[in-house]
């Protein structure tokens, strides 16, 4: 009895859900000897969970001059909580300021204000009650 195709797909498919209509890393272990099988899912790039979380098709062409769209604070851990099994951050404050960072240059702000500034209030504990909260 060889591996069972159809079995992996659904797999694949519920390990994906949260990544509708998203480019996902899979990786497929399969036992030769039993025709067991595992299936690991990396997560999309930090971009297209920023394009996703606010509906665009893409980042800015021109990231200083137009901005594309706004995250809230909620929405950035949130991203960063999705980034952190990929991340060599070691606390959700410093996953937060990795998402900001790739804000910068796709012309997103953050709780309405430039990534960078956003870096710098939460730099200040400005977030951190926040950041508690939504751990």
């Amino acid at each position: 009895m060889g591996v069972n195709i159809l079995q992996i797909v659904n797999k694949i498919n519920e390990l994906t859900k949260a990544y509708a209509g998203m480019k996902v890393p899979v990786k497929i272990l399969v036992n030769v000897e039993d025709k067991s099988f595992e299936v690991e899912i990396g997560t999309p790039t930090t971009s297209a969970l920023i394009v996703k979380e606010l509906g665009i098709e893409k980042g800015s062409a021109t990231p200083k001059a137009t901005k594309v769209g706004n995250l809230s604070p909620e929405q950035i851990v949130k991203i960063a909580q999705m980034k952190r099994t990929d991340s060599y951050a070691r606390t959700l404050k410093s996953a937060v300021k990795e998402v900001a960072g790739a804000c910068v240059s796709m012309g997103v702000t953050v709780d309405a204000k430039e990534p960078k500034e956003f870096i710098r209030n939460l730099d200040a504990g400005q977030y951190d009650v926040a950041l508690k909260e939504l751990e």
